[in-house]
């Protein structure tokens, strides 16, 4: 099983290199722009039945691209990228079936257990994506937030992820290191991830070829 991704930037359909983006646009690398808009990708999904693609909204100014995609394809898509307490049960009333939510959990460098709790309640944990997207250190991986710039202090564990899987749905997990690079998986992340996520995780980052998706 693959999902397909329709990532966003100053509303455009856009592959970037993982760990490229910053606030001030410095340094960018981008794989592919399309011309195509994110509605014509999400309509293409409906059509081909892939369902929980997802829309990353990567910055201001993608807010319209996103609502016609998840418009195109009602209840078909989940929806990540600046996402909160505040908006989240709005991108579901737009159409998403599950928001994808990251950095807004965490707060100095740990997770807000509090405002993670806040969030279910508002949602439901069955609607809930948590991105737990990591960078490695030495012979670990841990968390990153802020667009993959941030290290947080959270390893990522078979421990950790049990005590997160009760709270969401799905886990995210970006390999940033070789995100966008088309180099190849980062086996041994997804190697350590199949054996300790105690639910649906999504793995994503280096893939190639259709081997990889078979190997992961």
């Amino acid at each position: 099983m693959f999902r397909p991704c329709i990532d966003l930037h100053d509303g455009k359909v856009k592959q970037i290199v993982g760990g490229t983006l910053s606030d001030g646009g410095t340094g960018l690398r981008t794989n592919f722009v399309s011309d195509r808009p994110a509605s014509w990708f999400a309509e293409l999904y409906r059509k081909d039945g892939l369902r929980g693609g997802h829309v990353i909204l990567l910055g201001a100014g993608n807010e319209t691209a996103a609502r016609e995609a998840l418009g195109a394809y009602p209840g078909g898509l989940h929806v990540g990228g600046g996402v909160n307490g505040e908006n989240a049960a709005g991108w579901l009333e737009s159409g998403a079936s599950h928001v994808i939510v990251t950095s807004w959990v965490f707060r100095e460098g740990r997770i807000d257990w509090e405002r993670l709790a806040s969030l279910v309640k508002t949602i439901g944990r069955q609607r809930l994506v948590l991105d737990l997207s990591c960078r490695r250190r030495g012979d670990d991986y841990y968390v990153v937030t802020d667009r993959w710039q941030t290290f947080t202090e959270e390893k990522l564990s078979a421990d950790f992820l049990q005590r997160l899987a009760g709270s969401c749905d799905e886990f995210l997990i970006h390999a940033a290191d070789v995100e966008g690079l088309c180099r190849g998986i980062d086996l041994e992340l997804v190697q350590k991830l199949a054996g300790w996520t105690p639910i649906p995780t999504t793995y994503a980052g280096g893939a190639r070829s259709i081997e990889d998706l078979a190997t992961v």
